[in-house]
């Protein structure tokens, strides 16, 4: 198989193991689809809650958006063609924009009553990596594997870079003391008509950035029963 980077299409990257992971360019269905508002929770609140603790739980669940069936008569507007052929999602797959909302559905229905005690599966450690963060009783910290790869990121050079590079580091914004004032000169970059100039000011802000996060301490979820001061 030749695979061709196409922005306007179907792109069918190689996963670091031996198999292909499809992904496919839903906008225009997502667009015609009606919207499940279903809350989602926030990722600071729940590394806060998980954070301090003295053992962690950690189970993986696997394929879990493949365990949702999609409805028959939905099935076909799932449909994408690759050089094997044509065809179509029996299952509920990333990409469409209900899928997060329908997958939490399902686990706070499974684990209602369990949600937040238990999360491949590891018993009684003392740490663990969890939506990108590693939590332990000491607090949360960043995941050093991928500040890693953000510490390898090369200067952008277009204005998709920019924003690719922005997303990364902005993830864990709490981390670092005015993100958006260091972040400043390359936001600048993404302002309507302003022109692509890589300057000196922006590369010390991406380096300073990435310096912040390969030094990043760990932060300590407050006592939501201790009184607070203003």
């Amino acid at each position: 198989m030749t695979v061709i980077k196409n922005d306007e299409n179907e792109l069918v990257p190689t996963r670091l193991v031996t198999s292909w992971r499809v992904c496919i360019d839903y906008r225009k269905l997502n667009e015609a689809t009606r919207k499940d508002h279903f809350p989602l929770p926030f990722l600071d609140q729940m590394l806060e809650r998980l954070a301090r603790n003295e053992y962690y739980y950690f189970l993986d669940g696997f394929s879990g958006y493949f365990q949702i069936p999609i409805d028959p008569k939905d099935q076909e507007k799932t449909t994408f063609t690759c050089p094997y052929g044509t065809f179509t999602y029996k299952r509920m797959t990333f990409g469409l924009c209900n899928a997060p909302g329908t997958f939490q559905r399902c686990m706070m229905a499974i684990f209602h009553d369990i949600i937040e005690q238990t999360m491949e599966s590891h018993f009684m450690v003392k740490e663990g990596i969890i939506l990108g963060h590693k939590i332990s009783k000491n607090g949360i910290e960043v995941d050093k594997a991928k500040i890693e790869v953000i510490s390898n990121l090369p200067h952008p050079t277009t204005i998709k870079g920019i924003r690719s590079f922005l997303g990364h580091a902005g993830f864990y914004r709490r981390f670092i003391k005015d993100f958006s004032k260091i972040s400043r000169p390359m936001t600048h970059l993404l302002e309507k008509n302003s022109p692509f100039i890589f300057s000196n000011e922006c590369i010390q802000a991406l380096r300073t950035l990435k310096d912040k996060l390969t030094e990043a301490l760990i932060l300590i979820a407050p006592n939501w029963d201790q009184p607070f001061e203003l």
